[in-house]
């Protein structure tokens, strides 16, 4: 059997020296913005996470290829940006709280750039390659609320690997005004974990699970802040059918998997806006697999398992149901009872 020991601790300190530079430039409330064509928000944070990671990958294992997000194009269209990055990545690197024998390191701008600019792979049924989102939440970075740098390992169309840094997320729910910042990970048939970010914690990872229930009344709901990502009106009538009154979670990016994975909210559903809209492998990937791992069953909205094989996108899926097992195949009915309703 095939382990992925080194992939999943090289992901944990990949996503972890990520995520001290974005914490980083957020603290500093001197974020750098531009648009996208699409009008999603990106921000300087964004690149620097994307050329850390590779960076890491790249030293790791170099032959692995990498599906990103970004470009480096408004870095060397525009100096100020590009010096103001590199001066925060440099920064990180000088601190080295993160072993660089491990992690290697950037040179230069020009290598910074570069390096960006390898998160080109596109994906595909066989092979091997990572899926990144070095902020996966930007709208929630931009407002303070909840974000991940996320990244998954996938193997001839199969998630072996994923790791999320979530900065904003309290360590201990049961008390969410004290520390912040969770590093999860998982590796396919070897459990997840859960630990502080803190890159000077000495905590070691603890195995969680998801809550084991048998009864949607028991459940509660963890909800995307944005409704542009899925419908709250179809949430709501889909938590009446199942009985559902407590109320639900609401947290930007892959948080949100990793809240199920140890037991904070029991359902997440990511529910068609669109028939043409197709979710990318960045926002699912590394999540996906840290809740399968934790006991639960991630799948479309038909039930079908999701597809990391065919590009860039989940395009032979609509929809994403992430539950606890006992209650999966019930949620998956009343949701496809929901989505049969005719549209007013």
């Amino acid at each position: 059997m095939c382990t992925y020991a080194k992939e999943r601790r090289i992901a944990e300190l990949a996503v972890q020296r990520a995520a001290v530079l974005t914490d980083k430039i957020y603290k500093s409330q001197v974020v750098g913005t531009t648009m996208k064509e699409d009008k999603s928000p990106v921000t300087l944070a964004d690149l620097g996470g994307q050329a850390l990671v590779i960076a890491t990958i790249q030293h790791a294992f170099p032959g692995d290829a990498i599906v990103g997000e970004e470009d480096s194009q408004v870095l060397r269209d525009q100096k100020e940006n590009r010096d103001f990055l590199w001066g925060y990545i440099k920064e990180v690197l000088d601190e080295g709280k993160i072993s660089e024998e491990e992690l290697g390191t950037i040179k230069d701008e020009e290598e910074m750039m570069n390096l960006i600019d390898k998160g080109n792979h596109a994906g595909g049924r066989t092979g091997r390659f990572w899926a990144l989102d070095p902020i996966d939440g930007t709208k929630g970075f931009l407002r303070g609320g909840q974000y991940a740098v996320a990244l998954g390992l996938i193997v001839d169309s199969t998630v072996q690997v994923g790791a999320l840094a979530c900065p904003h997320m309290p360590v201990d729910p049961a008390s969410p005004e004290d520390a912040k910042g969770v590093l999860f990970s998982a590796e396919r048939g070897q459990g997840v974990t859960a630990r502080p970010l803190d890159p000077t914690s000495t905590a070691p990872g603890k195995p969680i699970s998801m809550r084991s229930i048998s009864s949607t009344a028991d459940a509660s709901f963890c909800e995307g802040v944005e409704a542009g990502h899925s419908s709250h009106g179809q949430q709501a009538s889909i938590a009446k059918r199942l009985g559902i009154t407590k109320p639900s979670v609401r947290m930007d990016s892959q948080t949100k998997y990793g809240a199920l994975a140890r037991g904070d909210a029991d359902i997440y559903l990511r529910l068609p806006v669109s028939l043409s809209y197709e979710e990318k492998i960045w926002d699912h990937a590394g999540g996906s697999l840290i809740v399968e791992e934790a006991g639960g069953v991630v799948s479309d909205a038909a039930g079908s398992p999701l597809d990391f094989g065919v590009g860039k996108t989940l395009k032979n899926n609509k929809g994403v149901i992430a539950a606890a097992k006992g209650v999966h195949a019930t949620v998956i009915a009343a949701v496809k009872e929901e989505l049969a309703k005719p549209s007013l």
